[in-house]
């Protein structure tokens, strides 16, 4: 059965949650009769299949405002669309609460994915009360970990359907091989890498705890590869404790694969999240993956410490403990690695391509 789907995405930033989004959409299109999305931002059309059709702005300018402008002119083209043809299925990827009431207000069916765990934004009273009411009035609420499913409904009391995250090993292979400045410069050192957001929520500042630290107790090399507010914060730590000898920053690339390629050693420092890609890529590309053990994804992908390394949110002591773990057990870890690398196909990107195709398909059949 074809169906038509519009895509709600008002800022595309190029993170983890966008190449998900992509790969969602460039499945669909050729399953569906249309798929529409809706966006401000209009520097990723080449990332489309040729058949999604855009909606933007007529200007460019509204691509310089901050998230919140954004949301207010796509829910304006939202409701635009939806007035001229009701009989569709709304595909929330951001912006949930805003999609969902305007869906419901015009009586349409709307499917909302859900990118953070609920630990990142409900401790505010407020939010959380109106994201379990609104999220209880979406038709259904995709997430992409059991644990981000499980506390949905434990905190919020929301039903929803876990799909993974797609992943494609073979592109992420083939990427990785193209060519790519060196990031480290020795080749006996550790190298140790860290991808993300310059952000609170990222906590890169626990990182670099870690690795001050470290220092004097074995040799490595470190590399932090991203964008935000919170740079200068992180190279006036760095400027302080003398670590310029042993981490650099560099910003943000498309292909972080070949950079992903070039170290020994991946970790992440989130305080939370969904299901980070970046250490699915990084187990892909057959990396060691060190994590905090936030809310949520990391404890999933790496089987509960079975197949990587597990710490702490925001505790570099214990962080450091496990770098000199690793450093001086290599071949116990290269079976902890095996294993997460042998659980991958959970995350196979056309396996969950498909979940989402079914439900678009069982949705339309209620139209």
């Amino acid at each position: 059965m074809k169906s038509k789907v519009l895509v709600f995405m008002p800022s595309i930033e190029g993170g983890g949650v966008e190449k998900n989004f992509f790969l969602v959409c460039n499945y669909l299109v050729r399953k569906l009769s249309s798929l529409k999305v809706i966006t401000i931002s209009k520097g990723f059309k080449k990332k489309f299949d040729k058949s999604v059709t855009l909606i933007t702005p007529s200007s460019n300018v509204w691509d310089k405002f901050s998230r919140r402008i954004k949301y207010l002119i796509a829910i304006f083209l939202l409701v635009k669309e939806i007035i001229k043809d009701k009989n569709i299925i709304v595909f929330s990827f951001q912006a949930n609460i805003y999609c969902i009431i305007v869906c419901k207000l015009l009586s349409v069916k709307v499917i909302a994915r859900s990118n953070t765990a609920p630990i990142g934004w409900s401790n505010n009273i407020v939010k959380r009360y109106i994201f379990k009411k609104v999220l209880n009035l979406s038709d259904e609420v995709i997430v992409n970990s059991i644990q981000f499913k499980n506390d949905l409904k434990k905190q919020l009391n929301v039903n929803s359907k876990c799909i993974y995250n797609p992943l494609n090993r073979k592109e992420i292979i083939k990427k990785s091989k193209q060519k790519s400045k060196k990031i480290f410069s020795s080749s006996k050192k550790l190298k140790i890498l860290n991808i993300g957001r310059f952000t609170e929520q990222k906590d890169q500042l626990t990182f670099l705890k870690s690795l001050n630290n470290l220092k004097n107790k074995i040799d490595f090399e470190a590399c932090i590869i991203g964008r935000g507010v919170l740079k200068k914060k992180l190279q006036n730590y760095i400027s302080q404790n003398n670590l310029g000898n042993f981490v650099k920053i560099i910003d943000f690339v498309k292909n972080p694969y070949p950079l992903i390629k070039q170290s020994n050693l991946f970790i992440l420092t989130s305080k939370f999240e969904g299901l980070p890609n970046v250490l699915l890529e990084s187990l892909a590309l057959k990396k060691f993956v060190i994590s905090s053990n936030c809310h949520t994804g990391p404890k999933e992908i790496l089987l509960n410490g079975r197949g990587g390394l597990l710490f702490e949110v925001g505790n570099h002591k214990q962080l450091t403990k496990k770098i000199i773990f690793y450093f001086f057990n290599k071949k116990g870890c290269k079976k902890m690695l095996n294993r997460s690398f042998k659980s991958l196909n959970r995350f196979d990107y056309k396996t969950n391509l498909i979940k989402y195709h079914k439900l678009v398909i069982n949705y339309s059949k209620l139209h």
